[in-house]
């Protein structure tokens, strides 16, 4: 599944629009990270633990997005995005979200 945040796909021509397809994921912090990544606030800089948390929303909302569009017969996904929202205290939702299409390489 080949996946671009443009508009198109350079080599290739759109040879069918499928429609937008999605990928969701909603992820808490537990107590226990949260109390790591206080502990790393006090010293500053990176706070892994958090880092670890958002990659692996994004991670799952990107994976669940390239299953709905392999399921709508998509082979790509042109003008993908995410975009995130904390929907309560320490819950935060991801959504991965592009147009599913099927392309075909230019023959020159």
């Amino acid at each position: 599944m080949m996946v671009v945040t443009t508009n198109d796909l350079p080599g290739h021509k759109i040879v069918r629009v499928l429609g937008l397809a999605r990928g969701l994921s909603v992820r808490s912090r537990s107590i226990v990270g949260n109390v790591g990544a206080s502990l790393q606030m006090l010293r500053g800089g990176n706070i892994s633990i958090y880092t670890k948390l958002a990659e692996a929303a994004r991670q799952e909302s990107f994976d669940l997005l390239t299953a709905q569009a392999r399921e709508m017969g998509a082979n790509a996904i042109v003008a993908m995005r995410y975009d995130a929202n904390e929907i309560a205290s320490a819950v935060t939702e991801v959504l991965a979200y592009g147009t599913a299409v099927v392309v075909e390489p230019n023959v020159a």
